[in-house]
């Protein structure tokens, strides 16, 4: 393994940097914590800028591992390594990685080559933590992109990359988009626009999921507006119990598309 360098000041421009990383404030990079992400970023195809490592962590392996691409691995002193960690309790490793992008021409291609057929279009998600889980539940149907509005919270900020436990490291994922530009895109590839709505008579299970589609979210507070509703081909809800007024947002995902996954799974 290569010689670990160590950083004993907090002011370190590295650190420094690394800090706006983990603040959004550097929108080229993202910032991976934690042995687990550390583990599924380094199994992905992310381009991996830097390492750091407090001094009391105790794996042996990840380091190895990073060495072999030819990183510089940091260590720094607990107290120090705390400063720049996003987690109350940090489990002492950190990377720095290239913000991966994806363009609509790979989902086009996944569309026709995923088990599911489908992309999903969320709209004003402001929860990194709801984003995360709907990416992790995303991949676990086998969905073939997702696709992420402007005004939306950051995809691959720290707490929606915990959230998604890796998804977000390989779904394709195009981010900053316009949904009137994503539903023209949507029909010239012959995909359904399909929304998930409260206030409609159309229940999720009665359609077809075969079918190519493009499945639209609102945000968690406000939905989807009349006017985003009136651009979209059709419409669906989840029946639920009097008295109950909505799901959770990752919940709703889940369901839809399991039952999207059900569907396929008795072709």
């Amino acid at each position: 393994m290569k010689e670990i360098e160590k950083i004993t000041s907090r002011d370190n421009q590295r650190l420094v940097h690394a800090r706006k990383v983990r603040d959004g404030k550097m929108p080229e990079q993202i910032f991976i914590e934690g042995r687990r992400l550390v583990e599924e970023a380094l199994h992905s195809d992310l381009m991996i800028d830097e390492c750091f490592v407090s001094d009391d962590f105790a794996d042996d392996l990840l380091p190895n591992k990073i060495s072999e691409l030819s990183l510089s691995i940091t260590q720094i002193p607990n107290k120090i390594f705390g400063t720049i960690a996003d987690t109350k309790q940090p489990q002492g490793i950190i990377l720095i990685a290239k913000r991966p992008t994806t363009s609509l021409v790979i989902i086009e291609a996944n569309v026709k080559s995923s088990f599911l057929p489908l992309v999903i279009f969320l709209k004003e998600i402001n929860n990194p933590a709801n984003l995360g889980a709907i990416l992790r539940t995303a991949e676990a149907a086998g969905v073939a992109g997702i696709i992420v509005s402007k005004d939306s919270a950051d995809v691959f900020s720290p707490k929606s990359l915990r959230a998604a436990m890796g998804s977000a490291f390989r779904l394709p994922i195009v981010e900053n988009a316009d949904l009137e530009n994503i539903l023209n895109w949507s029909k010239n590839n012959q995909l359904t626009s399909t929304a998930a709505a409260a206030n409609t008579a159309k229940n999720y299970a009665d359609i077809d999921w075969r079918k190519p589609r493009l499945l639209v979210f609102g945000s968690e507070a406000h939905g989807l507006s009349n006017s985003d509703l009136q651009l979209v081909e059709e419409a669906i809800n989840i029946p639920m119990e009097n008295g109950v007024e909505s799901l959770n947002l990752a919940v709703s995902a889940g369901v839809i598309l399991f039952e999207a996954k059900r569907q396929m799974t008795r072709l």
